[in-house]
């Protein structure tokens, strides 16, 4: 069995189990009768009492199974499906039903043997299957990445029991949102919806008081509210227009597709559906009135809901499943013409919308487009995808990644800053099927460090080189944290870690032969997903010169300038790191001026490095300096040679070499 009209929000409370079988076909008639009519939370508890008078067979059990799938308990939905897919006779699609429900439970394993299952048996779906269970190991890497944000539910927003989702700016320092926690009228409590046992949608606003902070909500108008659903609302930065969503029940034509995203109730009527509307009103003061329906509602043939205004107020975006959808629902986009009225649907294209459903859209202030999917891979339910781009020219669409998204059902962000912190809907720790709003902060973004190991010595050349050096243990830390990250290089000398854009990171390593090291790095905020890094280890041998990088000097001059003082703050670090390693440092000069100038001049040069480390705390009997003037030249500029003054700078470095370790 397949129920098409599926709701987002949905719930129902009631632990079923199975007793002897007595007879008991009035109660089930009754739960079937609610089922027939999507009124689940009363066929839940029917059906209880009625299992308790008889056993239940298969078309039962089914049927509970999918009332705990269509209000998203999915606990319960796990245990009922399991029970449905060992029963003979079965329908296949059942294993489908049961692989979402681990899936959405982050039982991914057992859901993928599921989801091949179900593709074995219904070979139509055998690519849907693959797709899904390449899914299910996507959702595991994801869930071992370093978190994206940090996630915390708003209790001061939400309530116990209730679905509150879809927060939407409102006004400069608010946010509208909806839920069914119910508002009494003139003295009477609120109507209640029969899928959920819980009252009808309104639309509530609350205030921001601090960041990430907000007050007790209110209800909107009720001009807005009106006795049935109200909800998904958007306004544009200038709050002028408010667009929000509402539910018409219309005659279901035999030639029309139910709206699948819809909060549907089905009338006693079989012939009566409801189906999706978007209407607008105008702030006066500080009411909204003059309220008129979105010029291309259609409800007759199709649904549109789901607004999302521009923050300029000049693009509409929503969902709809009208002629031309890419899939069950897809999103779609007006513009504002001259005469300020809306221009034709465009569907914002295939890299958007998939044949499954896209729903809750969103651009934030830079103009980015944020949206629920089914369709794209995901960690299970709905997931929150980004797009660059403009209008129907979207590329690079991305998961955001764990825990924004997670098993559950994750949907209906907007961004309080764009980029870094805002809120969103999910039902990740609901037992019951409700949703709550969720705050998050954007952490820096997850890179990779690409790693490779180096060893620095001297050939028989006297040529200083690097060569990879394998089986190299790291110790790598972030910066001011005391935890850390052990990693060894492969036999390529590479090994890779996890960090975050923006973030320092120190490395410290042995190897046997070779002095101990530390170096760090800056991981820029703007840093590709994968950042390389080479870690220079100088081999633990005496008499053998290695060159400091970047050591150089001024024509006639010893100072140490600043990009000298940094390379040697890397010997400082090394040396500590070395205790018992006692150095001579060498200086050399270009081959212009005299013999004995040069020599002084490069003896001062040396002493002007040995006086550097020791006024960074390293002991001057460790360290000795010595002037080569211009008796090792490493190139051809000799006296009377023409060269670039970049070749001669060369000549003019310092070296250190190791006399005791």
């Amino acid at each position: 069995m397949k129920l098409k009209n599926i709701p987002f929000y949905l719930a129902a409370a009631a632990v079923l189990g199975f007793s002897p079988a007595v007879q008991g076909q009035s109660s089930l008639k009754k739960a079937d009768k609610y089922f027939d009519n999507y009124e689940f939370a009363l066929a839940l508890p029917a059906y209880k009492e009625a299992i308790q008078k008889r056993k239940p067979d298969l078309p039962t059990v089914e049927r509970i199974a999918t009332a705990y799938r269509l209000t998203r308990q999915n606990e319960q939905a796990e245990v009922w499906y399991g029970k449905v897919v060992a029963m003979p006779g079965r329908p296949p699609m059942n294993l489908f039903y049961f692989a979402e429900a681990l899936r959405s439970n982050g039982k991914y394993i057992e859901a993928k043997e599921q989801y091949m299952q179900w593709g074995e048996e219904m070979p139509e779906y055998a690519e849907r299957a693959q797709q899904l269970m390449e899914a299910t190991d996507l959702s595991l890497r994801l869930m071992k990445q370093p978190a994206v944000a940090e996630v915390t539910q708003l209790t001061t927003l939400n309530m116990p029991g209730a679905s509150d989702f879809s927060p939407m700016q409102y006004g400069n320092n608010g946010i509208i949102f909806t839920s069914d926690r119910g508002v009494q009228k003139d003295g009477k409590d609120a109507k209640v919806y029969g899928w959920t046992g819980r009252p009808y949608l309104q639309l509530f606003i609350a205030q921001e008081v601090g960041e990430g902070t907000y007050g007790r909500p209110q209800p909107l108008q009720d001009v807005i509210n009106a006795d049935y659903h109200n909800a998904t609302a958007s306004t544009a930065k200038d709050g002028g227009k408010l667009y929000f969503t509402r539910t018409k029940m219309v005659p279901a034509l035999d030639n029309v597709n139910a709206d699948p995203t819809s909060w549907i109730q089905k009338n006693e009527n079989q012939n009566l559906i409801n189906r999706l509307e978007i209407y607008a009103a105008e702030r006066q003061g500080g009411s909204w009135t003059n309220i008129e329906p979105f010029e291309y509602n259609k409800v007759e043939e199709y649904s549109v809901g789901h607004p999302a205004v521009s923050p300029d107020g000049q693009v509409l975006y929503f969902v709809s499943d009208m002629p031309g959808s890419l899939g069950d629902t897809d999103i779609y986009y007006s513009t504002r013409k001259a005469d300020g009225k809306w221009s034709e649907p465009v569907n914002a294209g295939p890299v958007i919308n998939t044949s499954a459903r896209e729903s809750f859209p969103y651009v934030d202030a830079n103009g980015k487009l944020y949206f629920a999917s089914e369709g794209h891979v995901g960690m299970g339910g709905m997931d929150i995808f980004s797009a660059e781009g403009e209008l129907g020219k979207w590329r690079d669409v991305k998961n955001l990644g764990y825990p924004i998204n997670t098993p559950q059902n994750d949907y209906g962000i907007m961004f309080t800053e764009p980029g870094k912190r805002g809120l969103l809907s999910s039902n990740r720790e609901s037992q019951n099927g409700t949703e709550d709003i969720y705050a998050f902060n954007i952490l820096q973004k997850p890179v990779v460090l690409a790693i490779t190991t180096l060893g620095r010595y001297q050939n028989k050349l006297k040529k200083t080189v690097q060569d990879p050096l394998p089986n190299t243990r790291i110790m790598m830390s972030q910066k001011n944290s005391k935890d850390s990250t052990v990693v060894i290089t492969d036999e390529r000398a590479q090994s890779f870690a996890d960090a975050r854009a923006g973030n320092a990171y120190t490395f410290t390593g042995s190897k046997i032969g070779f002095l101990k090291m530390e170096s760090g790095i800056e991981v820029p905020a703007t840093a590709s997903d994968t950042v390389q890094v080479a870690l220079v280890f100088d081999k633990n041998e005496v008499e053998k010169a290695i060159v400091l990088e970047n050591i150089y000097y001024d024509l006639d001059k010893w100072d140490i300038r600043p990009d000298a003082a940094r390379e040697l703050d890397k010997l400082v670090t090394l040396l500590k790191n070395n205790p018992a390693v006692e150095i001579e440092m060498g200086a050399h000069t270009d081959s212009r001026e005299s013999q004995q100038y040069n020599q002084l001049l490069s003896e001062r040069r040396a002493q002007a490095a040995v006086d550097y480390l020791v006024s960074k705390g390293i002991e001057r009997n460790r360290l000795a300096a010595k002037g080569y003037g211009k008796t090792r030249l490493v190139n051809k500029c000799a006296d009377g040679v023409q060269c670039p003054e970049e070749e001669h700078q060369k000549n003019r470095r310092t070296e250190f070499m190791i006399k005791k370790n």
